[in-house]
């Protein structure tokens, strides 16, 4: 059996987490024969609106979410840190707790490789951790000439490139991406609508019992 190594982080507000969050999480998990995968809870985003839900109601479905699956864990580093929640603070806290020999990989997705120049001190993530891109069958990559020559040169092909380093290339994984998003759920909830089998039977139970989303408690 080959032994897991190294660290994910798999950010996201988690508004409420749901499973196509679960399965992406557990599959790269997987793949990358990863010892432990954190979620992380985002406190503020930098990029995007800003969680309709408070920070403990996300922590704590999450937590809810996960408890039981070995290796996933719900981390609440960026909820107890103060300001914007900047992945580069989130991989420097990390790094620093697991060494400089250890691979680290921040999950995102393929919509967000297009969106990287814009995140703060972009160019220093692959520096502190391998890049690992989630794509759905039949995906493309970004189209400008500086992602591109970005990609060109941090890309590997497969699992053994990335485990000879710590940090420093990016890989693109094909994975079945569950169409499902927390977006859609809240407007169910919203709206009276069941949304069982979405999310996890405990993370129901806690919009339920704690009155989230409006009109959560008819699902």
């Amino acid at each position: 059996m080959t032994q897991s190594r190294g660290t994910g982080v798999f950010g996201g507000t988690f508004d409420p987490v749901h499973i196509g969050h679960l399965r992406t999480a557990l599959e790269l998990k997987s793949r990358l024969q990863m010892s432990c995968m954190r979620l992380v809870p985002c406190s503020i985003t930098p990029h995007r609106a800003q969680p309709v839900t408070a920070a403990h109601h996300r922590l704590a479905m999450l937590q809810a979410a996960v408890a039981g699956e070995p290796g996933l864990v719900a981390d609440d580093l960026e909820l107890k840190r103060s300001g914007p929640s900047y992945s580069i603070d989130t991989l420097r806290k990390i790094r620093a707790e697991i060494g400089d020999t250890e691979p680290l990989y921040l999950c995102i997705g393929m919509d967000s490789l297009g969106t990287l120049p814009e995140w703060h001190c972009w160019q220093q993530l692959i520096d502190l951790a391998h890049i690992v891109v989630a794509g759905r069958p039949g995906w493309q990559l970004p189209s400008s000439a500086q992602m591109r020559s970005w990609i060109a040169a941090h890309r590997v092909r497969g699992l053994e490139d990335l485990c000879q380093f710590a940090a420093g290339k990016l890989l693109l994984l094909e994975l079945t991406l569950l169409p499902v998003s927390s977006t859609q759920i809240r407007a169910a909830l919203a709206s009276g609508q069941s949304v069982r089998y979405l999310v996890p039977d405990p993370v129901l139970r806690y919009v339920e019992e704690n009155g989230l989303y409006a009109s959560a408690g008819t699902a």
